[in-house]
């Protein structure tokens, strides 16, 4: 990733077919690559999509990824400032993936969860040694990860890349599904035994098929900064729950904190507006003086909590795959987490149907994909969704239980353990990736 290419490159046989910004005779130029039968399709180069097709490659397929956006660290949407908390369950899938060396130079290591409710003694603390690991988790920002897997995808031989193109439309078959790519000014027509919908949050697959969601609004907005605070933060991520909604604040490198304020939507626009003085006093009063004061705060952006949740894991030959499958409030960070699990259970459904000679986009093959994500998903939504509603909730009976329930889970090994695999994206059966071997080579 990076610069931009001086060119548009067409390798075929040996290579991708990567394209900047396509000009029309540049699209029919690549009409080779691009129209034509495909064993996997898959519709979103995000980082669930674009860590798919890695996971894919050397089983023999014929891949190709659609991706509407340029294809550049510095423009990809999915790619930006956000900084993300990495589980040590994703650290091993990207081990898997060969990227996580890329990652880890950039990556600040979690070694502590202090967990807390202001004006409660209930308390909690999560620590790495209790498990195991060298670490909980890791943070590091969203454009470092999606450099590490584009700069991987580029060097990939089987993925044809088609960037940027938009998917028109798609027919879903009893045999193959086919989609409809727009490419510059010209459409081109592919086909695919599987596609896999990574196309978001509002995904235009999902929508075209029909697939029904449950959704929510939570009426609140994150509003992310990177702040300094005066005293180190020792590893340690902060969760912390008040009346006005949940804090928390990530380690990063330099002595900086990553910031996740959670305010009603009515105070967003007036929150974004402070002066960074006001707004350090704001962060301060509601997360208190464990890291002393708060001396600089970065640039905020918003972004809107709901949730969202296909309720098919796979509808015909379409299976869905991280923020189109469920998008959640990034309350416990599980949201990224969860996705890239999907990936590597996806990928290794097809990696045994393959192997066992078996239609990778057949009911059963993706019934055993459904299967598989169903516990994992629906306990992790849960989860989250139930530290949302009982941490908001004012009422002085939930306060006490809340607060007796961190004090136990605190005193509770067994329990506390059980969560924390939980949270570490390590509960439950793994696929080969989440042990962090690939699953070709």
């Amino acid at each position: 990733m990076g610069s931009k290419r001086s060119e548009d490159t067409a390798v075929t046989g040996s290579g991708p077919v990567v394209r900047e910004d396509m000009a029309p005779a540049a699209a029919g130029a690549s009409a080779a690559g691009a129209a034509g039968d495909y064993d996997v399709i898959v519709v979103g180069g995000g980082m669930a999509g674009a860590a798919l097709a890695i996971a894919l490659d050397g089983l023999g397929l014929k891949l190709a990824l659609v991706e509407a956006s340029s294809w550049h660290a510095d423009a990809h949407p999915g790619y930006d400032e956000r900084t993300l908390a990495l589980s040590w369950g994703s650290r091993r899938i990207f081990d898997g993936l060969g990227v996580w060396t890329a990652i880890a130079a950039q990556a600040t290591p979690i070694r502590q969860i202090d967990i807390s409710d202001r004006g409660h003694i209930g308390h909690a603390r999560l620590d790495a040694r209790d498990q195991g690991t060298p670490a909980l988790g890791y943070v590091a920002a969203a454009r470092t990860i999606g450099a590490a897997l584009i700069g991987r995808l580029e060097r990939l031989a089987h993925v044809t890349l088609l960037c940027p193109a938009e998917l028109e439309h798609l027919s879903p078959g009893a045999q193959h599904c086919e989609v409809t790519v727009r490419v510059g000014e010209q459409l081109h027509s592919l086909r695919a035994r599987l596609v896999v919908a990574a196309d978001g949050a509002r995904s235009r697959i999902r929508t075209q098929l029909g697939v029904p969601t449950l959704e929510w609004s939570y009426g609140q907005t994150a509003v992310t900064a990177n702040v300094t605070p005066e005293h180190d933060h020792g590893n340690v991520a902060y969760e912390r729950f008040t009346e006005d909604g949940p804090l928390a604040l990530l380690p990063m490198e330099g002595g900086r904190c990553a910031l996740v304020l959670t305010v009603p939507d009515a105070e967003v626009e007036p929150v974004l507006a402070m002066p960074d003085a006001q707004f350090q006093y704001l962060v301060q009063r509601r997360f208190g003086l464990r890291l002393g004061r708060f001396v600089r705060a970065g640039r905020r952006s918003a972004h809107p909590l709901k949730l969202v949740k296909a309720r098919e894991h796979r509808h015909g030959r379409v299976a869905f795959i991280g923020n189109a499958a469920h998008t959640l409030h990034p309350i416990a960070g599980q949201g990224f987490n969860l996705g890239l699990r999907d990936v590597a259970v996806l990928a290794e459904v097809i990696a045994d149907a393959l192997a066992a000679d078996e239609d990778p986009g057949s009911s059963a093959v993706l019934t055993r994909y459904a299967d598989w994500r169903r516990w994992d998903q629906r306990a992790t939504i849960g989860f989250t969704d139930a530290l949302v509603r009982v941490f908001a909730n004012p009422l002085p009976p939930v306060r006490l239980a809340r607060n007796l329930g961190l004090i136990g889970f605190d005193l509770l090994p067994p329990v506390k353990r059980l969560l924390v695999r939980q949270l570490m994206g390590v509960a439950g059966r793994q696929p080969r990736l989440g042990l962090g071997r690939a699953l070709a080579g």
